[in-house]
């Protein structure tokens, strides 16, 4: 009965508050406190009885009552803050305040004029409880919130464990309190594991909604490229400011990885008990890849002082660090760049392996285990870690645990791939293994044989990670969504840079490999777009590779190879005349749109998989920044023979050579392969909208001669031609003379062959290599914040809001 009484009460304030049309002073603590004193209101029951319609009314129509109510509900958290919650009433206000600002700030940011009014400083704002100067007393407002909120999350009995004496009276000094001491996981820094206690979870998770709420107007601003526009809340909040950062980045980032969803394995256990840790580690990651955000300036600054540590390594680093961005340093960023310890990388690497793997676990009892739903922020933080701590990524390589990574990111993608409202899911995990296929341990770890049993609607298969590898991709390009294709030559481009160290294909991936190259060097798709034909060049470099540097264990892909080298003298004879041309492009308009999937050999999927889903019509997606084109993502560099890498500074280095004499001029934020290649799969509507908003130049793009011509021409061919005259006699000879019918018998003449001295001089191996640019920081600022929208629904805490950084849309 008291709480439904504490709910009226609480409606009835709100009423009086949206219909008083004369302010209300800030004095009048009687009306004040109807919002936070004597009412125990859950965050779900705040969202229920304040509705959007009335918060926007006061905003409107009484909008210095509206200010009044944030300063007050932020003077009622300084007052806790300072003096550490001692009493239950005390605790209860907190949450209170905590609660109604969640609910009130998304409506204050998405008014412009409103914005700057947290970081205005009204008359008499200062630190509540404190006689300090002049300059304190001028702390904006959204200053006193932020280091409130982070004085809070480290409050004895509240949200820590006291370490108080027994027997000691009144409550723990604050301003003396030395919350390294109170981190509240082992791990990173710290190694005593704090006994669990569920009522500090619920606090620290309604006090970081709230935190996150706050960090969320990058929401309610345009995306721009504007490199120097940084969150000022969270530039703030994680700057020396707050004496908190260290052991509050260091508690977010051990709850989140020391995080265990099956706990003792008991079946069923989380339909027994509510798991309030489950919304900590949540909160706790999303906070943690939101506060790790990096000046987009930076990024091209730090990428030239490595350019310029490379070419003149004499130069002293005193010159270099005088180039660093003035103005507050993110201490998160600094943090995590500095992590170090190999125990550190260990745990780190274990815990968000476990977390991703959660959903891939098999028990004999359905439904038995808890199956996590935040993957898609972990593999943002496990980006995040090896984007800023290059030692970090060293150690994942270092050993076969970068495959604990590697075949849940394979799981989801596969899973996604016809999931339209995944499209998001799908492009960080192919940006993760584009990063990784950069080094060199990636491709070698590769060759582990696959062992596990996930179950995944592929084909059956024995072999090694990277056949694995290829029978996902495979399945992404032939069976995935349309809106997939712009991410084709970032599928292929990791294929290649592995391709020199896979010591054995298995005859299934083989067989893929030949399938995407027959589909994609028929002539409409070839000639559909200015740059489908890279696509070519992508496979035919993996080919070279492979056959140039792992000759010996590939029997196979070069099997394969001879059965399917019809292909390869099609490609080789290609038609050029206009005629042909013509013909192709009439040919495609009457056969349906979308690869052959006919000669793709399709065999059993794997036991107790289930067929990829397109996603539920009225499912919610947030819309996705452009993602640059393979060029601007990636840098070419050539292993020399010692195996050390060495950039090749070209202009247009990242693109096959054929694309050199073919320039669309494609704005930079646009991808070349994909933008116009989406076309080809597209519906007429769509293609048409997007061929108007593209670049002029390549508006009214058609295939002509000359142009099949300029890149016909570059075709890395000869390799794969030679093997075909010195092999396919032998073949056509053994098959003959002993009358063989059996592939196995073929096999193993191929396996005992040797090609030494019978190919050309073997390339150098090119391996283009993630680098950091404006266009992708810009996608995973758009991607991160989409999830953060779609994923906080309980409450829905940004849902119906005028967010402008994306668009939410419906399937």
């Amino acid at each position: 009965m008291g709480n439904s009484d504490s709910k009226l009460r609480f409606r009835k304030a709100v009423i009086q508050l949206t219909t008083k049309t004369q302010p209300v002073e800030a004095t009048d603590d009687a009306f004040w406190d109807q919002f936070w004193a004597d009412t125990t209101t859950s965050i779900q029951d705040v969202f229920a009885l304040v509705p959007a319609a009335e918060i926007r009314a006061v905003r409107e129509e009484s909008p210095s009552n509206l200010a009044t109510l944030c300063y007050k509900a932020v003077e009622k958290l300084v007052q806790g803050a300072a003096s550490g919650c001692p009493s239950e009433r005390e605790r209860q206000t907190v949450l209170n305040c905590a609660r109604l600002l969640t609910r009130v700030l998304p409506y204050i940011f998405e008014d412009a004029d409103w914005r700057g009014f947290f970081w205005s400083t009204l008359p008499g704002a200062g630190r509540a409880g404190e006689e300090e100067g002049d300059d304190e007393g001028a702390r904006p407002l959204a200053e006193s919130l932020l280091i409130a909120i982070a004085d809070l999350l480290f409050c004895p009995e509240f949200t820590v464990q006291s370490h108080k004496k027994a027997g000691l009276e009144g409550p723990e000094d604050m301003q003396a309190l030395d919350s390294c001491e109170y981190i509240w996981e082992a791990g990173v820094g710290f190694a005593h594991s704090p006994a669990p206690n569920y009522i500090h979870d619920l606090n620290r998770t309604e006090l970081l909604k709230l935190l996150m709420t706050c960090f969320s107007e990058a929401m309610y601003l345009q995306p721009s490229t504007d490199s120097s526009t940084l969150n000022p809340w969270v530039a703030f909040f994680c700057s020396a400011d707050n004496r908190h950062a260290l052991p509050l980045f260091t508690s977010l980032l051990n709850v989140v990885c020391a995080y265990d969803p099956v706990g003792f394995g008991i079946p069923y256990n989380h339909l027994l008990f509510s798991d309030q840790r489950e919304q900590l580690v949540e909160q706790a990651v999303q906070v943690l890849i939101v506060s790790l955000e990096h000046d987009l300036a930076a990024i091209s600054l730090s990428a030239a002082t490595v350019a310029q540590q490379v070419l003149d390594p004499t130069a002293p680093s005193t010159d270099l660090e005088e180039q660093e961005p003035v103005g507050p340093d993110n201490l998160f960023v600094n943090y995590l760049s500095r992590i170090h310890r190999e125990e550190d990388f260990h745990f780190i690497l274990k815990g968000l392996a476990r977390l991703l793997s959660n959903p891939l676990l098999q028990t004999y009892l359905p439904n038995s285990t808890k199956k996590i739903q935040f993957h898609q922020e972990i593999l943002v933080l496990f980006w995040k870690l090896c984007d800023f701590n290059k030692k970090f990524l060293f150690f994942v390589l270092k050993s076969s645990d970068v495959l604990d990574i590697l075949v849940p990111i394979l799981f989801y993608l596969n899973d996604a791939r016809a999931d339209q409202s995944r499209v998001g899911l799908i492009h960080i995990g192919v940006f993760i293994l584009l990063l990784l296929s950069g080094e060199r341990n990636f491709g070698v770890r590769l060759n582990k044989p696959y062992s596990l049993r996930v179950p995944m609607d592929i084909p059956v298969f024995t072999g090694t990670h990277a056949d694995l590898l290829v029978v996902v991709f495979h399945k992404i390009i032939t069976s995935g969504h349309p809106r997939l294709q712009p991410l084709f030559d970032c599928l292929l481009t990791i294929i290649v840079n592995v391709s020199p160290y896979l010591k054995s294909l298995s005859m299934v991936a083989a067989n893929k490999l030949l399938h995407l190259l027959e589909a994609f060097s028929n002539s409409w798709f070839l000639y559909s777009s200015a740059q489908n034909h890279l696509l070519v060049f992508f496979l035919l470099e993996v080919f070279n590779n492979i056959i140039q540097y792992q000759f010996d264990g590939n029997c196979n892909l070069v099997y394969t190879i001879i059965r399917k080298r019809s292909v390869f003298h099609q490609l080789a004879n290609l038609p050029s005349d206009s005629a042909s041309i013509q013909k192709a492009l009439q040919r495609r308009k009457r056969s349906p749109t979308g690869l052959s999937r006919a000669s793709s050999m399709e065999t059993v999927s794997m036991e107790g998989s289930r067929p990829a889903i397109p996603a539920e019509p009225g499912t919610l997606k947030a819309s996705l920044a452009a993602t640059p084109g393979i060029e601007k993502l990636t840098e070419r560099s050539r292993v020399s023979e010692d195996g050390t890498i060495v950039a090749v500074q070209d202009r247009h280095a990242s693109q096959p050579e054929a694309d050199k004499s073919h320039e669309t001029g494609a704005s930079d934020t646009e991808s070349n392969s994909g933008r116009d290649t989406e076309d080809v799969f597209c519906s007429r509507q769509e293609a048409a909208r997007r061929r108007l908003s593209s670049t002029s130049s390549s508006l009214y793009w058609a295939p002509t001669s000359d142009w099949v011509l300029s890149w016909k021409s570059k075709l890395p061919l000869q390799t794969i031609m030679r093997l075909l005259q010195v092999l396919v006699p032998q073949v056509e000879k053994i098959c003959i003379d002993k009358g063989l019918t059996d592939e196995s018998e073929i096999l193993k003449f191929l396996q005992h062959g040797t090609l030494v001295g019978l190919l050309p001089v073997p390339h150098p191996i090119l391996i283009r290599k993630y680098q950091a640019n404006v266009g992708t920081a810009m996608w995973f600022r758009t991607y991160m914040w989409g999830v953060v929208y779609l994923r906080n629904v309980d409450p829905p805490i940004w849902y119906d809001t005028d967010v402008k950084l994306f668009e939410i849309q419906r399937v």
